[in-house]
């Protein structure tokens, strides 16, 4: 999949590359809702390997233009809405809410708006965002995201009712490093109980790892800046 991205804004990582994984370890289908699409890439790698409905929702104009461009690129069809997703009324509920969302907990860092609005929570404040979530699902539906592992405490109290975590799977940069991601599947009315996954490892020594690069393989992603 080729996907254009701006020179000077923040691009897409590996991140987003093992949250895709991990949202196809259930099976999306029908309406899903990508939050923060960025150049669209989490979602168009969705829609590519799944039959889904695909809505994207990003607050800034400049990647809403880079998302038509991708989603043209690699003919795929969506519903692109260029609007803060805390703001936007949304005409329906959605079955999947997916999202790699800005979760740095920092003061300002750059002077780059782009790369700005996409890496720091003041822009997305994880409790309206969950609450949002929590308002924009179906009855049944689930919210598949990633965060910084070091907040999965306060992602655990912060999560409204009745959205309750069902996996998680932690990514750590190498296996004697403390794990930097945690990807977490939650859902409305959900009974059963949490279930761990075994931890991903980007890299072994100087390489990618095994996991990681089936993960890579997999995506199959070329991004071409502009």
């Amino acid at each position: 999949m080729t996907l254009y991205q701006p020179n000077n804004g923040y691009c897409y990582n590996s991140d987003t590359l093992f949250l895709y994984n991990f949202i196809t370890k259930f099976n999306p289908k029908r309406r899903i809702l990508d939050v923060g699409g960025g150049c669209g890439v989490l979602g168009l790698l969705v829609a590519r390997d799944f039959d889904v409905d695909l809505t994207i929702i990003e607050y800034q104009q400049i990647m809403t233009t880079f998302i038509h461009k991708n989603l043209q690129q690699n003919n795929i069809q969506a519903t692109v809405i260029n609007n803060d997703f805390l703001k936007h009324d949304f005409t329906c509920r959605f079955d999947y809410i997916i999202s790699n969302p800005p979760f740095y907990n920092s003061t300002k860092q750059t002077d780059n708006t782009i790369k700005q609005i996409a890496r720091y929570d003041e822009y997305l404040p994880m409790e309206a965002f969950f609450t949002k979530v929590n308002n924009t699902l179906q009855e049944n539906g689930e919210f598949i995201f990633c965060y910084e592992a070091s907040r999965f405490d306060k992602i655990i109290q912060t999560l409204p009712k009745p959205l309750k975590v069902i996996d998680v799977q932690f990514v750590y940069p190498k296996p004697d490093k403390i794990a930097n991601l945690v990807m977490i599947r939650a859902k409305r009315h959900a009974r059963s109980a949490i279930r761990f996954h075994p931890p991903i490892f980007n890299f072994v020594g100087d390489e990618f790892s095994v996991q990681a690069k089936e993960v890579y393989q997999k995506a199959d992603t070329k991004s071409i800046k502009q």
